[in-house]
């Protein structure tokens, strides 16, 4: 399999932590956002929204979107499962991935970004205030349905797709600011995660493409 992505790109991250902690072999291929190469012909066949990330499979079929590529994931090599057993459980993990991939993490989307800086004109403060406003709310609602939740991972004692989405909008969020002060339990299952092979293998300053100061 090969995985089309970028570094810091939130969506590609959870996929390449669904495929880590599955232990599945793929190509990393990176595509720069900054240099815009997700608007180039040849990645636009790929994923006419010219977006990351796309994953080809081994039978040369592209998938888009990190929702569906996960699901995919768990349907074509269900051995490590990335959903809990009762479809209860599974319908949380779903609505904790679905809380940050709907809510959360597109008001951090570079494409976002750059509009609210460059068509209407958000400063430091504004921007902060943007995130901390709806990215921020978002995981509040998140904490709160995860917080009487007991063991290292958001939903008991191993990872599901909810902590492979969670991981890194914290990434993001710690890195853009957002305030995260009151949100105990999601910090705790990110400093678990963090500490662990596949979390770290997946981990956007471990990529190839990688921009280190």
């Amino acid at each position: 399999m090969k995985l089309y992505g970028y570094w810091r790109s939130s969506a590609t991250y959870r996929v390449r932590i669904a495929m880590e902690v599955k232990g599945l072999e793929f190509a990393y291929e990176p595509v720069n956002l900054l240099k815009g190469e997700q608007r180039s012909a040849d990645f636009l066949k790929r994923n006419p929204q010219g977006l990351v990330p796309a994953l080809e499979t081994k039978e040369g079929c592209v998938l888009t979107q990190s929702i569906a590529i996960i699901e995919y994931l768990e349907e074509r090599y269900p051995e490590t499962p990335l959903l809990p057993a009762d479809a209860e459980r599974r319908a949380k993990a779903r609505a904790v991935a679905a809380t940050i991939a709907c809510e959360a993490q597109p008001f951090m989307n570079l494409r976002i970004q750059t509009y609210l800086k460059e068509e209407r004109e958000f400063d430091a403060a504004a921007m902060k205030d943007w995130l901390n406003r709806w990215s921020g709310g978002a995981m509040n609602s998140v904490e709160s349905l995860i917080s009487n939740e007991k063991g290292p991972f958001c939903l008991g004692d191993r990872p599901t797709i909810a902590d492979a989405f969670l991981v890194p909008q914290v990434y993001g969020a710690l890195r853009f600011g957002i305030d995260l002060s009151n949100a105990t339990r999601i910090r705790a299952v990110y400093d678990h995660c963090a500490g662990l092979d596949a979390f770290r293998r997946a981990h956007p300053e471990s990529q190839p493409d990688a921009v280190r100061p």
